[in-house]
């Protein structure tokens, strides 16, 4: 595997929380061929190969985060920075680089309002587990249709937006009690 084919122009992003530190993408690209021959040297064919397989899957999901991106910045009008925290490829980039500039209960927020077709609520979420806590809003939020394709779903843009989250779980509402008007005495008229 080659080196990429770049100068050595060194890379920063920067968040209202966040810098992330600059990278030389020259020595960058130096560093991970030689690791990559070593282990070519070292004899053990298999250990070289999967290392190979990590770094093209590495970039082939770091190539398409960027490409994302500038599909995102040229895409219609508004605001580009929500279009890029909207996105789930963008977002895991962000959240795995720890650049992502809103806080885990906002990220978690908009991943939920992200799945519309289950209309969910965030009940709680507790940190030490990592367990989130969701409510079906439909049908009064009685838990109708939040089965286990709303759990799945959330399951699902949570590890892009808040891999924090290790498990799901769907509440049900508790029972409505239904209060009506009350009967009529007996031997009245």
């Amino acid at each position: 595997m080659s080196a990429p084919a770049t100068t050595s122009a060194a890379t920063s992003a920067t968040t209202p929380t966040t810098t992330a530190r600059p990278v030389n993408a020259e020595q960058t690209g130096r560093r991970v061929e030689e690791v990559l021959d070593r282990l070519a040297a070292s004899g053990d064919q298999a250990a070289a190969a999967a290392a190979e397989e990590l770094v093209r899957s590495l970039m082939d999901f770091y190539g398409s985060g960027l490409a994302r991106v500038l599909h995102l910045l040229s895409a219609a009008p508004g605001d580009p920075a929500a279009r890029l925290l909207g996105d789930e490829l963008v977002a895991s980039l962000l959240v795995l680089h720890d650049l992502h500039p809103e806080d885990r209960d906002t990220r978690i927020v908009r991943a939920v309002a992200g799945l519309r077709e289950h209309d969910l609520e965030v009940v709680t979420f507790d940190e030490e587990s990592g367990t989130l806590r969701l409510r079906s809003r439909a049908s009064g939020g009685c838990g109708c249709g939040s089965g286990a394709g709303a759990q799945e779903a959330a399951r699902a843009a949570l590890a892009c937006f808040a891999p924090e989250v290790r498990d799901v779980v769907m509440e049900s509402a508790p029972a409505l009690l239904q209060i009506g008007s009350a009967p009529a005495p007996t031997g009245t008229r």
